[in-house]
């Protein structure tokens, strides 16, 4: 029964990722639709003025009167990409509760359950987040995410079902792991912010760049936004470094040991509370609070993979 349920998972998220790959596409021809038609408004306007210029010169007077307002944009790619997403997270999440059904207890006991559950709850954060705000343009960067996540969850990491280790079986579990997956989560959003404000910055200093940049907002307002998620995510890895602390200390008799994992998660709040006083303190705006941000953001995935994989210590739980 168990390896049955086990493989009923697998298809679901191997159904999951074909769905998301679909989505990817989706998102990118969005991008450059936006793109081509950002360059034929660019055209149009241009020829506009040079239209205006030689009336203006001929009858010395121009007048200007609008008639029609302008349509507003329709991205259709992206409406039917983000209806995939959607549904490629309910194939997902019917993956975990799978896995986490054969496992008998919450589907992150090992480095294969957590790339799956952890990458399922930053699919589901940036689809809540939507009622929020409108980051589907995010869309290409976040599905693209969630299948490395998931392939190198499926490819490398993948181990059957195993019972679960003493250290692990504790009500913590759920509670540390779930939160630290929520503002890794957020971290990400923060961070595709993030490197598309530098992007759109570069734009709007040299008056040139990627076309789709026109059709997203100032760099100022993907900044406000990145610190805005950002926030959040740092209030979530705060408790996740408490909550750790709290568990240590009931599973082996101390808050703090400087074990490997525990040394990363607190660089990664260090980076992110030097992000957050820079920005609010010292005036740091611009590419410097970006970088702060992507810095932070590589931290969380260095954390994620090489820490987990390559080093040895109590938190060893990936099942490799």
């Amino acid at each position: 029964m168990i390896d049955t349920l086990d493989s009923y998972s697998l298809v679901a998220i191997y159904s999951a990722m074909a769905v998301y790959t679909l989505a990817f596409a989706l998102f990118a021809v969005d991008l450059a639709k936006r793109s081509a038609n950002s360059k034929k408004a660019q055209d149009a306007t241009a020829l506009s003025a040079g239209q205006l210029g030689a009336f203006e010169g001929a009858a010395g007077v121009a007048v200007l009167e609008r008639t029609d307002a302008p349509a507003a944009p329709r991205y259709r790619f992206e409406r039917v990409a983000f209806a995939l997403t959607v549904l490629a997270w309910a194939l997902h999440v019917a993956g975990v509760v799978l896995r986490g059904v054969a496992q008998g207890f919450v589907p992150w006991a090992n480095m294969f359950e957590f790339s799956l559950t952890s990458s399922a709850i930053v699919t589901t954060v940036f689809l809540v987040i939507q009622f929020w705000q409108d980051l589907k343009f995010l869309g290409v960067y976040m599905t693209g995410f969630v299948l490395v996540s998931l392939g190198m969850g499926t490819v490398n990491f993948y181990v059957p079902v195993k019972p679960l280790p003493d250290a692990l079986d504790s009500y913590w579990l759920i509670i540390h792991v779930f939160v630290a997956a929520l503002a890794t989560a957020l971290f990400a959003i923060g961070a595709g912010l993030s490197l598309l404000q530098l992007l759109q910055s570069r734009r709007e200093d040299v008056g040139r760049g990627l076309g789709f940049l026109r059709t997203l907002p100032n760099s100022l307002r993907l900044e406000n936004l990145a610190y805005l998620v950002t926030v959040v995510g740092f209030v979530f890895w705060t408790f996740t470094l408490i909550a750790g602390s709290i568990w240590a200390e009931r599973a082996w008799g101390r808050y703090w040991g400087f074990d490997t994992k525990e040394v990363w998660t607190f660089i990664i709040w260090v980076v992110y509370a030097g992000y957050i006083h820079a920005r609010a303190t010292r005036g740091w705006r611009g590419a410097r609070s970006a970088w702060l941000a992507l810095i932070g953001f590589a931290s969380v995935m260095f954390n994620y993979t090489i820490v987990n994989v390559f080093f040895k210590g109590l938190h060893s739980y990936s099942g490799l």
